[in-house]
């Protein structure tokens, strides 16, 4: 059993806080920088462009940041987990669009009002200019990667389609490196100009390759994770078990969660974020998986000695976040899977677990779970039947308060369907929980 203990942090800075404001510390420091590389570079021909090279330097900064949202940094992701800084990225991507949309419509108009020409004449006569071409390029693959992430769009695609197109945000990328490059008032206005812009492109394409490519192949090359156990726990429900070599030195937590491809049994496009349904040992991982798509589905005719490629681990979910030395662990479904392992960690304090689930014969590791919430001297409260049958939701403020009273005074952490999660901090909204003791993470890759 795992002996990680959790230790309840109290009079200190919450370690999310830490993290956001260190952000915030990033993007304010070369805001400024940019701001002041823009007073100092000098007016372009006209009004007009001048505004259209402010809005430039802006759409830079916020690529680069972009960059670094999604670059799997480990000191970020455990403070403010994937999910959080992937929802960051969305709205800075959309902020992104509406930025070089901007900055595009200017440059036309600018050169249009220089030359005395209309919007459209001008637009075909930049697009001869090999750097205003590239910027275009970027401009319009920003605007198809931003249309089909809308979300009416993106429900209709399959997430490999959509990853697919996704991924073509690093071409654009590449493209508005060299069209900086070869707007000199950009790179070349001063000194410190040329030093600023090549630090910070290389700082974001480092994070990003480091955290994305280099770290995951060098921890699989290292700990060479291999399948020791496929055991099914129901008819729709299997565990699959992967051990490796010094396991001990893998930097994972209960509660995290891994991204996990099976070469030779599934493509290698086709990986799911599953979580640690155990709490890592040094000895082994384990993942527990319903079977809601095709590679979940076929997790049960993985085989056994197999290569496992693992990404991760993943997620703040985990104790680093405890504030208070009583939690209320609030699990639907397979969303048990964290929070069972978090329970077999020494955990400080009093621990209630509430499990819904239509019914006992749909709890994923009930056993488990019962018999570590009675070795921790907790209670477990199974809530079972459909919500129509209830009367009131279940994770109504009134039934969450009967069920634990002194829920304010409790970190509260939440795995579940979306529906019900938003269903829960609703009701811990009301009980006017404090925000700092509520932790909720939605696994997804998008």
């Amino acid at each position: 059993m795992a002996t990680t203990s959790n230790t309840v942090r109290t009079g200190t800075v919450p370690p999310v806080d830490a993290a956001r404001w260190a952000m915030w510390a990033f993007v304010i420091v070369n805001a400024v920088i940019v701001e002041a590389l823009f007073l100092s570079a000098g007016s372009g021909k006209n009004g007009v462009l001048t505004v259209a090279k402010f809005f430039g330097l802006h759409a830079a900064l916020l690529m680069l940041f972009q960059l670094l949202l999604v670059a799997r940094l480990p000191w970020l992701d455990r403070r403010i987990g994937m999910d959080r800084l992937t929802v960051w990225h969305r709205w800075v991507g959309f902020t992104l669009l509406w930025t070089v949309l901007t900055h595009a419509t200017l440059v036309v108009l600018g050169y249009a009002t220089l030359d005395d020409a209309s919007m459209g004449k001008t637009f075909v006569a930049l697009s001869g200019v090999p750097a205003s071409l590239l910027g275009m390029l970027a401009a319009a693959i920003v605007v198809v990667v931003a249309v089909i992430s809308t979300r009416p769009l993106r429900r209709r695609l399959r997430y490999e389609v959509w990853h697919g197109l996704h991924l073509l945000l690093y071409v654009a990328l590449g493209l508005a490196f060299v069209h900086q490059l070869q707007e000199t008032t950009t790179f070349t206005s001063s000194a410190f100009a040329t030093a600023y812009w090549w630090i910070l492109w290389l700082f974001a394409f480092g994070a990003l390759l480091t955290g994305r490519l280099v770290m995951p192949l060098w921890r699989n090359a290292y700990h060479r994770f291999r399948v020791a156990a496929v055991v099914p726990e129901s008819d729709d429900v299997v565990s699959v078990y992967v051990t490796g070599r010094h396991l001990d030195k893998l930097p994972a937590r209960a509660g995290q969660f891994c991204i996990w491809r099976f070469p030779g049994h599934n493509h290698w496009w086709l990986a799911n974020p599953f979580s640690l349904s155990a709490a890592p040992d040094g000895r082994g991982l384990r993942l527990t998986a319903k079977a809601a798509g095709s590679t979940s589905a076929g997790l049960r005719n993985v085989p056994v000695g197999s290569r496992a490629f693992v990404e991760g681990p993943y997620g703040a979910f985990t104790a680093l976040h405890r504030t208070r030395p009583g939690a209320l662990l609030i699990a639907g479904g397979v969303g048990i899977t964290p929070v069972r392992s978090m329970l077999e960690e020494q955990v400080a304090g009093d621990v209630v677990v509430l499990y819904r689930v239509r019914s006992e014969a749909d709890a994923v590791l009930l056993d488990e779970v019962r018999h570590l919430v009675a070795l921790r001297g907790g209670r477990l409260h199974l809530l079972t039947g459909r919500t129509a049958e209830h009367g009131t939701p279940p994770f109504a403020p009134d039934n969450l308060h009967r069920l634990v009273p002194d829920i304010t005074e409790r970190d509260v952490y939440v795995c579940g369907p979306p529906a019900m999660t938003t269903s829960v901090l609703s009701g811990l909204r009301d009980l006017q929980v404090p925000a700092r003791q509520v932790h909720a993470e939605r696994f997804g890759l998008a």
